[in-house]
């Protein structure tokens, strides 16, 4: 890991060599530690599954939580994500801020399904802290970064905290001293016409409902049963239109199969369609083509999907929380 300590009083740093080097290892799919103004980022190419996948692994993340992709403006976010009549008032007024906005993701976005969850929604960030603006605009690419700590600990807010928690995982880490609003973006989402709070954080709640002329719904408001408030909230999320069997030890007839591992399951070479997530077991590999490969198998006219065994350890957690909440009964529906 190299440290690149900087002074933000002064006009060079943008073109210090250091910050060539930061951006040559975010292209090549590495981490990097780098502070923003809530605190510090474990930052990643937001485009790059298996960039994001090092972000879960590092973190000891349980789930494929979203991640909060960080770009330099409005217009960039624009290029990712749909911004409804509140969104750019609130975007306007805070941005950059530590603010985050889950909008309803653009098709022609190039965030990666790992960054997003699966979803079909983005959550976008520009913020006020200049490095990590300026490392974004100098990749031209979005960065996903969390919060640059093992999940479950504290949140860093100064390069030192960073490194004592994730200096193995890292490429780089850019020391711009203390951060300066120390807690979390706030998170608000505007994809239904109804502004809801998901976290509160580092732009306060009467502070937006004074720019949006409105009062912001908490997550936890009920109001659809059948429809989740929050990323994961429902037993039943990440589904394919096919039904999910798991733990499948031998291929029935019509079925489409998502493989694991070396050893191939009994009837498999009758599998209306077939994926390997990571022929050689590699969970990292298995997270990365999680999502693309349960869309391309239910395009395959199976009306059952079997998942072969994948293990319950490091990343495998998080598959296996995706793939159980993909088979859980729908609403609406027998269970």
């Amino acid at each position: 890991m190299r440290r690149w300590t900087l002074d933000l009083t002064q006009d060079d740093w943008r073109n210090a060599a250091e910050a060539a080097a930061v951006c040559d290892a975010i292209k090549a799919g590495e981490l990097v530690a780098i502070p923003t103004e809530t605190v510090y980022g474990l930052a990643a190419d937001a485009t790059s599954s298996s960039a994001c996948a090092k972000i879960f692994a590092a973190k000891g993340r349980p789930q494929f939580n979203p991640l909060i992709s960080h770009l330099p403006s409005l217009e960039a976010c624009m290029e990712h994500g749909i911004f409804d009549e509140d969104a750019m008032k609130l975007a306007k007024a805070f941005w950059p801020g530590p603010l985050t906005l889950v909008v309803s993701k653009k098709p022609q976005s190039t965030i990666c399904d790992l960054a997003t969850a699966g979803l079909d929604t983005v959550a976008l960030r520009v913020p006020a802290g200049p490095v990590m603006r300026f490392l974004a605009e100098k990749c031209g690419s979005p960065l996903a970064a969390p919060s640059a700590n093992i999940s479950g600990k504290v949140s860093t807010t100064t390069a030192d905290a960073v490194t004592a928690d994730l200096s193995a995982s890292l490429s780089f880490v850019v020391d711009a001293g203390p951060c300066s609003v120390g807690i979390e973006s706030t998170i608000v989402a505007l994809v239904d016409g109804t502004p809801r709070l998901l976290r509160p954080g580092g732009v306060p709640r009467k502070d937006l409902e004074t720019v949006l002329g409105c009062a912001l719904i908490d997550a936890s408001t009920p109001t659809r049963p059948d429809a989740p408030q929050a990323p994961g909230m429902l037993s039943s999320h990440y589904a394919p239109s096919a039904a999910v069997r798991l733990n499948a030890q031998t291929v029935q007839d019509g079925e489409a199969l998502l493989a694991f591992g070396s050893n191939r399951l009994p009837g498999a070479d009758g599998a209306v369609g077939e994926i390997n997530l990571s022929p050689s077991g590699n969970l990292e590999e298995a997270a990365t083509r999680l999502f693309a490969a349960l869309r391309h198998l239910d395009s395959s006219g199976a009306k059952t999907i079997c998942v072969q065994t994948i293990p319950m350890e490091g990343l495998g957690e998080a598959i296996n929380d995706r793939l159980e909440r993909a088979a859980a009964p729908r609403p609406n529906t027998p269970s």
